[in-house]
């Protein structure tokens, strides 16, 4: 059962903190049976991680007859690598598998938020440049998706994902029946294997982790206010970014100007009574559900999807991104009582990366519905 993976980013051995979704899923079907390698885009060498080997494009161009993948895999797929490559070489594979992520398939300008105040004045050329390539992109994938259907599955990480995906691609829901299907991304190992024990001499009653604090969605500036107006109790963020460069830092948070990976993140969750992690908008949230699975108390944002992902997890409350006047000390009170947590097991491996290996399976063995 080989599968060929597409990726535009993918971890190396370098140490460089990157996005482990797609890796994780990766193990999993090795795991599982399913001879797995991984197309980087964005490496110009090949190398193997964590057991999965990973080619650059030239590899694979130069080793084509070699190859006899049955499966093609595309996560987060853009046009400029990703579709020129299906179109290309689209028929040496027998199934097409996506894995829609999130901004692949959005409209930025009607979805994510505005852009802080800060940034508008440098950015209205780029804000512009992006709606078209979006509207762009869309259209090709308006136009491609039907015409490859009888041979494709397509995966959405939520089911606001996929009412996106019909939304901003206006393609008729009758082309995806029977052939899509809502799995979520999996939380990193440690997360689901460990569990939160908070620490004897804690730093915080908050914490907020985040690799770019200057997002507009992971609302960093909320964490702020948040922060002042509960001005008796203690807030850490954890993130690189220059947002507090702007905007006045409220005197009981603490900004740490780095990243973590997932060993040194469990760590710190423990020297914290709660996560605070408002967002904006997201397809998921995976770094909270790794949060709210691991054990942790966390407080997200009322938004759609996050009753989707979290309406069945006893340890997160919800909060309005409109109301940051509120006293989060009952709240805070209310949640820790109720440590410890038991396990959840929504996002963990045999629930979500064990249901796309499953998937993939049928896909090659009998048929690609």
């Amino acid at each position: 059962m080989k599968v060929l993976v597409l990726a535009s980013i993918y971890p190396k051995n370098d140490g460089i903190v990157r996005p482990m979704y797609i890796h994780m899923r990766n193990k999993y079907y090795k795991g599982h049976g399913i001879d797995v390698t991984v197309l980087n885009f964005g490496t110009k060498e090949d190398y193997s991680f964590e057991g999965i080997n990973v080619i650059t494009l030239a590899t694979y161009k130069r080793d084509i007859n070699k190859y006899s993948f049955v499966l093609l895999v595309s996560h987060a797929a853009n046009i400029r690598n990703h579709y020129r490559f299906i179109k290309k070489y689209e028929y040496l594979f027998q199934k097409l598998a996506f894995v829609f992520h999130g901004h692949e398939v959005l409209r930025a300008s009607t979805v994510y938020p505005k852009p802080f105040d800060w940034k508008k004045k440098s950015l209205p050329h780029l804000i512009i440049m992006q709606d078209i390539y979006d509207l762009f992109k869309l259209g090709v994938w308006r136009k491609y998706f039907p015409k490859i259907s009888f041979k494709t599955h397509f995966i959405f990480v939520s089911k606001w994902m996929y009412n996106e995906f019909i939304k901003n691609t206006k393609i008729n829901p009758e082309v995806l029946e029977g052939r899509y299907s809502i799995i979520y991304n999996s939380v990193g190992e440690k997360f689901e294997k460990n569990n939160y024990i908070p620490s004897k001499n804690l730093k915080s009653d908050f914490i907020t982790v985040r690799r770019n604090i200057d997002g507009e969605k992971y609302s960093i500036d909320l964490v702020n206010e948040l922060a002042r107006h509960n001005p008796n109790l203690t807030f850490r963020v954890i993130g690189k970014g220059e947002i507090f460069q702007y905007i006045k830092k409220a005197d009981n948070l603490i900004w740490e100007n780095r990243n973590l990976n997932h060993e040194e993140m469990l760590a710190e969750l423990n020297t914290a009574r709660c996560a605070l992690m408002p967002t904006r908008t997201d397809a998921q949230g995976l770094l909270m559900c790794e949060m709210a699975t691991y054990g942790i108390p966390v407080i997200t944002s009322d938004i759609p999807v996050c009753h989707e992902v979290f309406d069945d997890f006893s340890n997160v409350e919800l909060i309005s991104n409109d109301k940051i006047d509120i006293d989060l000390k009952p709240m805070l009170e209310k949640l820790i009582s109720g440590v410890p947590y038991k396990k959840h097991l929504k996002y963990t491996a045999i629930n979500t990366s064990g249901m796309e290996a499953r998937l993939i399976k049928d896909m090659i063995t009998s048929g690609v519905r």
